[in-house]
């Protein structure tokens, strides 16, 4: 019974890792313009720093998850958070957008790789009723760095100027972020070898993985452009550049609803058919965005597109625990991952590319819808099969 107690605690170390990572990665939005008029840099080159790192971390996850089923969570959170606190600490005394990409985009991309898989796959085994809600919970963790992240960079900008907000985030992930890397602990439970479930290698052979694989390359090509790029949008369409970082704040508003709500809504419509609802979500909301020009309707869109992303972010570990077991959920997790950082990788920048180029951000708009829907469709194969075990035993 303690160690059933002691997985909230677990819980709560993973939400405080993924708060503290995710707030310094979606603080981004903040720092755009910055970024613009210190380097006298065009979007899409400032996007790239963006991309780059949301690769490397989704990169990094597997490698991560394999290391974390291998020696411990604990071990490789605590690595990550040293990562973030070197990275966010250059980051403040960068002089050019070439060091930037060398220590935010590579350097903080890995440390949030490094903490992200291996918490909310410490997670999965503890809980085994309750294993949505708790994940969801978990995660939301980004959500709330995504809600919290652009404002606290918003503040200390106007206090400290953006090289001093980099230095308060390289306190604050450190003092935070530390404590939270102690107290993860694994579950007590049988040798990795002899866990139920199958192995990495064993997953990568199934239609199921491939399926997800390509879900999440097709969805996360359009899922990080608002992350992005939606404050800039703002101050296009004549709105306070403040009023942009709220827009962005409110997908982290709506993440944290999506991961909190989703239990829920999935035990109604199964997991798989929650996952393609979610894409499906994002979908409608990118023709939204493309059609709204009133601040309150981008609010709508933020709000509603950060609790289709929220939800699907929280359903993929336990789909993943559902189809392939605990035996090597960090690494199985982590891999599928690598699918959004070829997503991200692409996105963002390619966003700004158009921008560059046509002035607008309508094309990249449509083209993060028609990814969303592409997405749902990749998991529609696996609704026949009701979200059960692919693995016997």
């Amino acid at each position: 019974m303690k160690e059933d107690r002691y997985g909230w605690v677990v819980v709560a170390a993973a939400f405080t890792l993924m708060f503290v990572g995710f707030g310094a990665v979606y603080s981004f939005a903040a720092f755009f313009s910055s970024f613009q008029q210190e380097f006298g840099a065009s979007r899409g080159d400032v996007a790239l720093v963006f991309s780059v790192a949301a690769f490397v971390w989704f990169a990094s996850g597997a490698p991560g998850g394999m290391l974390a089923d291998r020696y411990g969570a604990r071990c490789v959170a605590i690595a990550g958070v040293l990562c973030l606190v070197v990275a966010l600490a250059v980051a403040s005394r960068a002089q050019s957008l070439t060091l930037l990409y060398v220590c935010y985009s590579l350097g903080l991309g890995l440390g949030v790789g490094l903490v992200y898989v291996p918490s909310v796959g410490a997670v999965q085994p503890w809980f085994q009723a309750n294993r949505a809600f708790a994940s969801g919970l978990a995660v939301a963790g980004i959500g709330a760095g995504n809600l919290a992240g652009p404002l606290l960079a918003s503040w200390w900008i106007g206090l400290f100027g953006w090289r001093g907000a980099y230095i308060a985030f390289t306190v604050f992930t450190l003092v935070l972020g530390g404590a939270a890397a102690m107290a993860i602990r694994e579950a007590k439970q049988q040798a990795i070898g002899t866990r139920p479930g199958m192995a990495l290698r064993a997953a990568l052979g199934t239609a199921p993985f491939w399926l997800l694989f390509a879900s999440l390359i097709l969805s996360c090509t359009g899922l990080f452009v608002p992350m992005v790029h939606l404050t800039p949008f703002a101050t296009d369409a004549g709105f306070t550049e403040a009023q942009g970082v709220m827009l962005v704040s409110l997908i982290g508003l709506g993440s944290l609803v999506g991961r909190f709500g989703i239990g829920g809504f999935a035990d109604r419509l199964g997991r798989i058919g929650s996952l393609a609802a979610m894409y499906a979500g994002l979908g409608a909301m990118f023709l939204l965005w493309w059609a709204a020009s009133a601040y309150w309707l981008l609010a709508a869109f933020a709000v509603v597109f950060g609790i289709c992303y929220g939800a699907y972010v929280a359903l993929l570990p336990t789909i993943v625990m559902d189809l392939y077991g605990p035996r090597s959920v960090s690494g199985i997790i982590g891999t599928l991952y690598t699918g959004c950082g070829f997503g991200t990788l692409l996105g963002p920048w390619l966003a700004g590319v158009a921008y560059d180029a046509f002035g607008s951000y309508h094309a990249p708009i449509l083209a993060g819808a028609a990814f969303s829907f592409a997405a749902a469709a990749c998991v529609l194969p696996l609704l026949h099969g009701k979200g059960k075990t692919v693995y016997s035993g």
